[in-house]
């Protein structure tokens, strides 16, 4: 279960490469290897500072949170050789169409308590 989506998450962000401008993946392993980053980057680092700036994004009424996670996919840019993004206005329509990527595939599969995969 985790193996695929891994790897529907490398495809995602394959696809996502390909449809933002100033988004580059250099090739299909470095996919696997930015999914592995920003997993670890929006399961430790993401709480983190979602906790920090509560006041600002309450202020913004949740807006904020865009913000976090185009930086966060700005900064694995940083750590991935072969991930490239341009600037923050790519990074954040980029984070933005991952995000609902993610949300429209995870909405297509469900997981049942053993663990399996089945479409819905």
């Amino acid at each position: 279960m985790i193996l695929i989506r891994w790897l529907i998450s490398a495809l995602t962000l394959m696809l996502v490469a390909y449809l933002v401008p100033g988004v580059a993946v250099a090739s299909f392993y470095t996919a696997l290897v930015l999914a592995l980053v920003l997993g670890f980057l929006n399961a430790i680092i993401r709480p983190l500072l979602i906790f920090l700036t509560f006041p600002i994004t309450i202020l913004t009424l949740g807006l904020f949170a865009f913000i976090i996670n185009a930086g966060l996919f700005l900064f694995a840019s940083s750590f991935v050789k072969g991930f490239e993004v341009d600037g923050f206005v790519s990074a954040l329509v980029g984070s933005l169409l991952l995000w609902v990527m993610n949300w429209m595939i995870n909405g297509f599969l469900d997981v049942t308590k053993g663990g399996k995969i089945r479409m819905v």
